[in-house]
């Protein structure tokens, strides 16, 4: 029986599909591995005497080298975007070196296959 994509929800398909395709490809779960983490904190937005935080920025999954050395973010979507939409999010949420922007590529290219 055939799952239909189209009507999972983002968390099924990280649970289903990314999370199995990470492991499967090698990240230690324990180690290299943290879901729904927050990059930075949101942009304060001070008006008069009253000062607003901006919704924190977060990635849904990050893959570390080492503790506290990321080397990618995944951004999952549910399946009615298209990839880049999450990958440009990714991008634009954390300032990545050419090397890290790499291993995000082949990242994703490792999910997009188990996709």
């Amino acid at each position: 029986m055939a799952i239909n994509k189209a009507k999972l929800t983002e968390t099924d398909i990280i649970t289903k599909f990314i999370m199995p395709a990470i492991k499967s490809a090698g990240w230690d779960d324990m180690a290299q591995i943290r879901q729904e983490v927050k990059l930075r904190d949101g942009k304060v937005i001070v008006r008069g005497q009253l000062g607003v935080r901006k919704t924190v920025k977060s990635a849904d999954i990050v893959l570390y080298h080492k503790p506290s050395m990321p080397l990618a973010v995944i951004e999952a979507k549910a399946n009615k975007h298209s990839l880049d939409k999450g990958l440009q999010q990714g991008l634009d949420c954390t300032r990545l070196s050419d090397a890290q922007t790499t291993q995000l590529h082949l990242t994703n290219a490792i999910v997009d296959q188990a996709v």
